[in-house]
């Protein structure tokens, strides 16, 4: 699990492909790796990868063929800077919201504009994700825990400020950048439990229920 708060960004080192897979080796840019171990799981633009080797200042890590096809990754080449987060521990703030680094879907940069020191974006989602993106809910924007500002029909808007143009690599996104999206968590389990069929044991969660409690309008 990770937060979705970006700890530094990185760079694509080197980048083999082996058959359908590739062996990544990510430059860490400023992120501590004193307390990495090998199989330790580290967000790469919100994708979870699994640590095989590394050093003071890299890790390498292994992309299987589903996930290239998947994600962002099919477009990446050495050079590509990236979005690094550690996994989650039960000592680090929650700053974010809970992001699994499983990747839903790839958005694409349809506009950008600056509006004062801010830069506001509009993002075209998958048709099949723009049902889980709510007003003011959370999304993951290749690794990046964020704020939907606004949402008309399978597009959304960000209001991104100086320091999250600073930290993360949403400084480079042009009109036509691809990118990683991950859905919040608990719109996803919510579908499943108001949408389970007949043969699957009935639930007590209902819609008034979730109306009640405030999870739904």
């Amino acid at each position: 699990m990770f937060t979705g708060i970006i700890e530094s960004v990185g760079e694509i080192r080197d980048l083999v492909t082996q058959g359908g897979d590739q062996r990544l080796t990510i430059a860490t840019g400023k992120l501590d790796m004193a307390d990495v171990a090998l199989g330790d799981s580290i967000a790469c633009n919100g994708v979870c990868l699994t640590v095989v080797e590394f050093g003071n200042d890299y890790f390498i890590a292994d992309v299987s063929g589903e996930t290239i096809e998947l994600t962002g990754f099919k477009h990446y080449r050495k050079g590509q800077p990236v979005n690094l987060e550690k996994a989650l521990t039960p000592t680090k703030r929650l700053g974010g919201h809970l992001v699994s680094g499983h990747v839903d879907g790839i958005g694409e940069v349809t506009q950008r504009w600056q509006d004062a020191r801010s830069v506001r974006f509009i993002i075209k989602a998958p048709s099949s994700l723009a049902r889980y993106i709510a007003h003011k809910g959370s999304i993951t924007v290749d690794g990046i825990s964020l704020t939907v500002n606004k949402v008309d029909g399978d597009s959304f808007e960000l209001n991104i400020v100086p320091h999250t143009l600073v930290e993360t690599i949403m400084d480079t996104y042009q009109v036509g950048t691809a990118v990683n999206l991950e859905v919040d968590q608990i719109a996803r389990y919510l579908e499943r439990l108001l949408t389970c069929s007949d043969d699957i044991q009935a639930s007590s969660v209902t819609k008034d229920l979730l109306a009640k409690s405030g999870f739904i309008k």
